[in-house]
């Protein structure tokens, strides 16, 4: 059974995790006591996106947006916020909006796809997908992780976010125990786990023959070379759905912790789980974010990716039926 929002009180210390009053990119804030961990209670806000009003379209879907803060790391932004999506179905292309508000309004990239599936002599793929967007501090570069086939994923990397060098294929099935389908949807985040000499960890959904999607996970000290645990991090049998994916790392107070979105026949909503600082902890506490029933939700949202403006925590996501939704904007 999915869990309840009620049920973030079921901890294994049988206490409410509460924490501090500061959301998951380190702002101050009030927290809400009906979402668990105290995180910000996400409300709907607008559709920042649509496949339709977009000059490059070739699917009529786009999906998996990641937002970016560029107004403190590049020289001449195009904009203060930068938001990368893709259509998923061939043939994909990593694509790029920007604007000064992350209410916006966004304007598309006029030469977009800044990365194709045809990619000399590196690749060609059906597809590529999936962008996750990484400021990487010590390069001064955007690392940009993405899948293309539903194999692989893929590291290329940018110092203005618009034109990337290709670096190489950092996950593929053969890195996981036999049987492994699919490795996609990868996010990569900064986080020390000092006991496996790592300073970077990455969340990916995975497949197997089972076709039951889970989370998987993999560290690596340089955000190039990595392992990975054989077992998944999330596995969707104890959260009580067939699916999960699209898993995204977020701290507060001290504490770290996953949010995935499941499969609309699961109920369509983005859960969260307590993992430790360590990854050593499995704490499912229910629904981080409840979908609507009313467009332009229609009982599903996924993908989410975070950002502040103003102090003011938002949430970037997928709303609507996959291959048929849009990129919409939540407020905390």
């Amino acid at each position: 059974m999915t869990l309840d929002r009620r049920d973030f009180l079921r901890t294994a210390t049988g206490t409410a995790v509460a924490g501090g009053a500061v959301l998951a990119t380190g702002v101050p804030g009030t927290a809400s006591a009906s979402v668990p961990g105290g995180f910000p209670d996400y409300r709907y806000v607008r559709t920042l996106l649509k496949p339709e009003d977009l000059a490059y379209n070739p699917t009529g879907e786009i999906i998996f947006p990641c937002v970016r803060g560029v107004y403190d790391k590049l020289p001449s932004p195009l904009g203060r916020y930068y938001l990368y999506y893709a259509p998923h179905d061939a043939p994909g292309g990593i694509c790029l909006a920007y604007a000064d508000s992350l209410e916006g309004p966004f304007t598309e990239y006029p030469r977009n796809p800044v990365v194709r599936n045809d990619w000399a002599p590196h690749y060609k793929v059906s597809h590529v997908s999936s962008p996750h967007v990484m400021w990487h501090a010590e390069r001064r570069e955007l690392w940009l992780y993405f899948h293309g086939e539903n194999t692989t994923t893929r590291l290329a990397r940018s110092k203005d976010g618009v034109h990337f060098t290709y670096d190489r294929a950092v996950l593929t099935t053969a890195m996981l125990p036999k049987g492994t389908t699919e490795t996609s949807y990868a996010r990569v985040f900064q986080h020390d786990l000092p006991a496996r000499g790592a300073r970077y960890v990455m969340l990916f959904m995975r497949n197997d023959t089972t076709n039951h999607r889970d989370i998987g996970w993999g560290w690596s000290p340089d955000g190039r070379s990595w392992e990975f645990d054989p077992a998944p991090l999330i596995d969707h049998a104890e959260v009580g759905t067939s699916d999960v994916s699209s898993a995204h790392l977020l701290t507060r107070g001290g504490r770290t912790y996953v949010v995935y979105h499941t499969d609309k026949g699961s109920g369509g909503n983005i859960l969260l789980t307590e993992v430790g600082t360590d990854f050593s902890r499995r704490d499912h506490l229910g629904v981080f974010y409840d979908s609507g029933s009313a467009a332009p939700e229609n009982g599903r949202a996924a993908a989410p990716s975070f950002g502040t403006d103003g102090g003011v925590p938002y949430m970037i996501y997928e709303a609507g039926e996959r291959l048929d939704g849009v990129i919409a904007l939540a407020r905390g």
